[in-house]
């Protein structure tokens, strides 16, 4: 009887488990993460710029904007830790991916070999074992000389894209060119009336990819409900920069006021918005930087041209997310869709004080490799601070961020004021997912995460983050620890693995970094410097 009695228990417990399982794997989300590339701070509406974009600026509104996040200062590394969760020099990837054909990093400590190592695991990888379908469309980056280091043999089940990196956005040419799966397209057409343009394409294939995912789902029983992750990286703005006309157009002469009058009104919102406290100072213009006023009529046109178009890239990016968010409302996924946008690093100042390559001839221009708007507008993009893309000081690693979930993040009014960082991405979308980050995959052990879960701040609650933010790029370097933040440059092996100068700021009274407290609190120097060193040693950080 006490068997029987058992039986009968055990069968109602398995009955009540079984619908809760289903339950929330029903309720797991589908994931869409969004990356645009060489974006300053200030490019976006919703974070002070004059730039139209509004269904980027929707999305901020109707979620949750943080206000101090960060990225690693440059295009690869902070890809390799948005797509492992780890700090780049773990995955391989502590400078630089190696460019097509050219071995550049294979003589390297393996924390600069240029291509992502098997101690890491993708999101593709981890969520797909999860039972998530994974897609992406875009610039990978993370590995271009051998097909095992591709999308598709990192996670991915669909592909389209640029692999290798920067490509030309109407005509982007081989080993700089599109592919699809693991096959190279040459000449790829435009789906639409419009000419071939890689922003476009790349929405494009991502909609068709969960078109696809929509029918299979439909078709297979095995696969009802099943969730998607789709990692949509846009390759704009970065150089070479090349927009439709019609975008062009409507932005050309709104720059003619230069770049301190546009800082200074960017500033301006960033106040009115709440972005950035009332009593922060604008960093000086870059010294290299002429004023506005100093220049011919001739380069003032030639300036406003170079911006205008850069802002349309930008506005084009805007209309295709608002293409892809239209569809994911028209199939009722919207709801239970976590949506998160940011930028790999902060305005480029490649280039040149005021750019470089062909832009008044239209066709040239869009055939140029690396034409760009240079430092002079990269200080404004930056807007309210200094330096730029490749540095660790705020121009160069600070991002727009935002998470955007209707079913869970109710609309929060307010800025997320503490800060985050890339390693936070990997450990939220395992939580949202239900899905497990392993010790060991493919038989190799994986690296263990620093970062933590986002999940806190959609319902509202705060962080409580207890361990320090790090940053190494290119001899570049940062550690936050509540507000304080100590940053440098030219970390040296001569100086024991130490900037030549480190600096000290109180982000939260001084968040444009010109108050320089290193030695009035040598104190909370050292102690922040010894910081660093455990974890540079720890992640395998080897200054060029």
């Amino acid at each position: 009887m006490k068997i029987l009695n058992a039986l009968v228990c055990l069968s109602g417990l398995l009955w009540w488990q079984v619908p809760v399982v289903e339950a929330a794997k029903a309720e797991r989300p589908n994931i869409i993460l969004i990356m645009v590339d060489d974006m300053g701070f200030s490019d976006l509406g919703c974070y002070g710029s004059e730039i139209e974009t509004p269904n980027i600026d929707a999305l901020a509104a109707g979620g949750v904007r943080f206000s101090q996040f960060y990225n690693s200062g440059r295009c690869c590394p902070t890809r390799a830790t948005l797509m492992t969760g780890l700090h780049p020099h773990q995955t391989g990837i502590g400078w630089m991916t190696n460019p097509p054909n050219n071995t550049r990093g294979y003589s390297k400590p393996p924390a600069y070999q240029g291509y992502l190592n098997r101690q890491c695991v993708t999101i593709g990888e981890v969520l797909g074992t999860a039972g998530y379908a994974t897609y992406m469309a875009g610039k990978w980056h993370l590995g271009f000389n051998d097909q095992d280091r591709w999308p598709l043999q990192r996670g991915f089940e669909k592909y389209f894209g640029c692999v290798s990196g920067a490509t030309r956005y109407f005509y982007p040419v081989t080993p700089r060119g599109m592919t699809f799966g693991n096959k190279d397209i040459e000449n790829p057409k435009s789906t639409t009336d419009r000419p071939f343009y890689t922003t476009d394409a790349f929405t494009d294939y991502a909609i068709r990819f969960l078109k696809e995912h929509q029918e299979q789902t439909k078709q297979e029983t095995a696969k009802q409900g099943q969730p998607y992750f789709l990692y949509l990286a846009y390759t704009a703005p970065h150089w070479p920069l090349q927009a439709h006309e019609e975008e062009i157009r409507k932005y050309r002469g709104k720059y003619r006021i230069g770049w301190d009058q546009l800082r200074e009104r960017r500033l301006a919102k960033q106040k009115q918005l709440g972005l950035i406290s009332a009593g922060t100072k604008l960093s000086p213009r870059d010294a290299e930087v002429p004023a506005w006023e100093t220049l011919k009529p001739k380069k003032q046109d030639e300036m406003d041209l170079k911006m205008a178009i850069y802002a349309a890239m930008i506005d084009r990016i805007d209309q295709n997310i608002g293409k892809l968010v239209g569809w994911l409302k028209a199939n009722d996924q919207l709801d239970n869709t976590l949506i998160l946008f940011l930028a790999d690093n902060g305005g480029c100042a490649e280039g040149g004080i005021l750019g470089r390559g062909e832009f008044r001839d239209v066709e040239k221009r869009n055939q140029e490799h690396s034409n760009s708007y240079g430092k002079a507008w990269a200080n404004a993009s930056n807007t309210p601070f200094r330096l730029y893309k490749h540095f660790a000081h705020e121009g160069g690693t600070s991002t727009p961020f935002l998470m955007h979930w209707p079913a869970k993040i109710a609309p929060q009014p307010r800025w997320i004021r503490e800060p985050a960082q890339l390693i936070d991405i990997m450990p939220t979308l395992v939580d949202v997912a239900g899905a497990e980050y392993p010790e060991t995959f493919g038989g190799n052990k994986i690296h263990r995460l620093d970062g933590i879960s986002l999940r806190p701040v959609m319902q509202g609650e705060p962080l409580n983050r207890t361990e320090p933010i790090f940053i190494e790029h290119e001899s570049n370097a940062f550690v936050r620890a509540g507000d304080w933040k100590l940053v440098g440059r030219g970390v040296s092996p001569a100086k024991g693995y130490q900037p030549q100068k480190w600096e000290l700021y109180d982000v939260k009274a001084d968040r444009t970094e010109l108050n320089d407290l290193a030695e009035r609190r040598r104190a909370v120097v050292d102690d922040l410097a010894q910081k660093w060193q455990a974890w540079a040693k720890r992640v395998g950080v080897y200054p060029k």
